[in-house]
């Protein structure tokens, strides 16, 4: 009989129980009211998630979840689980893999609960974004700090907060890209989930944090820690493995919320500006998803191709995320397995 168990949770951001307007504004509920989403005090978070943003915001997202919504469910969740039953697999039985939510189900609380019980020796926290944010790794992993702190016995832990720039993940992207770059193009784009800029001056990366459409410097001791550093570093170095001519990509932003200033440059002015200046068709990458979903399928997928059209483009090819495709489960298991005395 083996003691000497190992738990595995995959940490993802979350997704509605249904896309009907009421489990949709139940989830942003939960997950703009996380003080690390929205950074403002408590009552004005409260008067400002509840009072506006959630009503107003809940029957048009809910619209939008419907279009991506399958007979199995959710896409993100779809994936998640497959993910966490082929990672189980390739890991075999003295590891236990759980998948679990930031926000909604299943819930990471449960998962956790699972682990306790089963009297883990180590616990492997795998957060599924690659680089940090604190309003995505950072509330994952400090949710499960917080539940675990509770525990008689707390295991030996172990938490990934990045692999922006593992060789092994960019090689990945560079191959599933391969084949659309390989037709012919006029521009790559990177996009990438966007941040308030105050969430990125807060990591302290002073200098190295370069406001407006000027790029991030390398990788470096100022700003490894910085959210839109790291993105950037991904999208060079999958740039580079490609062979990709520089004058041909372009780096971006997408899903802002709200007026304050995000992260520039905003994907939608970028496809705007491309399609006036004449490209007609470009592969997008969106390389902080890991699954696609809301943001890849339908922003990207529908809104940004109907943008891109509406201004002279003429061909958006977006390629897929990670999902659960078996070299990145075999990815995933390489990162486990450093990280464990098995």
């Amino acid at each position: 009989m083996q003691f000497n168990k190992t738990g595995v949770l995959l940490l993802q951001l979350g997704t509605p129980d249904s896309p009907t307007t009421a489990d949709v504004r139940k989830y942003l509920r939960q997950f703009l009211m996380d003080a690390r989403v929205i950074d403002i005090p408590y009552i004005q978070r409260q008067l400002l998630v509840n009072g506006i943003i959630a009503n107003f915001r809940a029957p048009k997202s809910a619209k939008l979840y419907r279009e991506i919504w399958t007979a199995q469910g959710s896409p993100l969740l779809i994936y998640g689980n497959a993910l966490k039953n082929k990672l189980q697999a390739a890991l075999g039985s003295q590891f236990v893999v759980e998948l679990g939510m930031r926000y909604q189900s299943p819930d990471m609380g449960i998962a956790l609960e699972k682990f306790r019980s089963l009297k883990v020796n180590e616990l492997i926290l795998l957060p599924l974004y690659p680089q940090f944010a604190s309003s995505s790794t950072g509330s994952s992993l400090q949710k499960a700090f917080e539940t675990i702190s509770a525990w008689e016995v707390i295991p030996e832990i172990h938490a990934i907060s990045s692999y922006f720039n593992h060789e092994e993940f960019i090689r990945l992207w560079a191959e599933k890209g391969k084949k659309f770059i390989e037709n012919e193009y006029d521009t790559v784009l990177f996009t990438f989930h966007g941040v308030p800029w105050r969430h990125v001056r807060k990591t302290g990366c002073g200098a190295a944090c370069m406001e407006g459409p000027k790029e991030c410097p390398e990788i470096n001791t100022d700003n490894h820690v910085c959210y839109r550093a790291q993105c950037f570093a991904t999208a060079r170095s999958i740039s580079t493995k490609l062979g990709l001519p520089a004058d041909k990509v372009k780096i971006s932003f997408q899903s802002r919320l709200g007026s304050d200033p995000w992260l520039t440059p905003y994907t939608d002015a970028t496809l705007i500006e491309l399609a006036k200046s004449g490209r007609k068709r470009i592969v997008v990458f969106s390389p902080s998803f890991t699954a696609d979903c809301l943001e890849t399928i339908h922003e990207v997928g529908t809104e940004y191709f109907e943008l891109f059209r509406e201004h002279g483009g003429e061909k958006l090819d977006l390629v897929p995320s990670m999902n659960d495709d078996a070299a990145w489960v075999e990815f995933l298991k390489s990162q486990v397995l450093k990280r464990t005395t098995h």
